[in-house]
């Protein structure tokens, strides 16, 4: 298949730019408000249970029971995130999900973290077009309370991401990274 054969998020998740004027942009607002009508169900619902099966819906993916998601919850379109089993996600966590979030098993992500697929280039000429890439936390990784993690980065098996750390380069498995940007703290044993 060419990239002229690929639907516009086939395109994104394999990692190409979108320009904003490309003929197939504006189907990526007609799936974010569907998404946006469903985050309002989900991030309205009290019960475990329900909230497991809105999830699921926006995701396109039959989240575990030993999954706790607590709302509000934000994400602009849904269906490029993957989760495992055994995670907890604190409330006001905000992904956007276009260049595709993959989260492995047992993670724990704390309060306001931001998973951000997403960018624009700096160059004002190419700033109006959508590039991304692909994030990846790893098994048993813990993600601070405010940390941001930009496009492209995956988080090393056990890691932690420290309260208010932007992480703009991958995490080796165990360590310990934070700050702006964020920088390795310490090796755990």
């Amino acid at each position: 298949m060419n990239n002229s054969e690929k639907n516009i998020f086939e395109r994104l998740i394999s990692g190409e730019s979108v320009p904003f004027n490309d003929p197939d942009y504006s189907q990526i607002g007609t799936a974010v408000n569907e998404t946006k009508k469903l985050l309002v169900k989900l991030n309205n619902e009290v019960d475990d249970k329900e909230i497991r099966k809105l999830l699921s819906q926006i995701i396109d993916q039959r989240i575990d029971e030993s999954t706790t998601v607590f709302t509000p919850f934000f994400t602009n379109y849904g269906k490029n995130i993957k989760l495992g089993k055994n995670i907890f996600i604190n409330h006001a966590c905000s992904f956007l999900d276009l260049g595709g979030i993959t989260i492995d098993d047992n993670v724990m992500i704390a309060p306001r973290v931001n998973l951000t697929s997403e960018s624009h280039p700096i160059s004002v000429i190419n700033r109006k077009t959508l590039t991304v890439g692909h994030i990846h936390i790893k098994q048993n990784a813990w993600i601070g309370v405010n940390a941001t993690i930009f496009p492209g980065v995956t988080i090393g098996e056990n890691s932690v991401v420290a309260a208010g750390a932007v992480v703009h380069q991958d995490v080796p498995n165990n360590t310990i990274v934070g700050g702006i940007p964020a920088k390795v703290i310490k090796q755990i044993d």
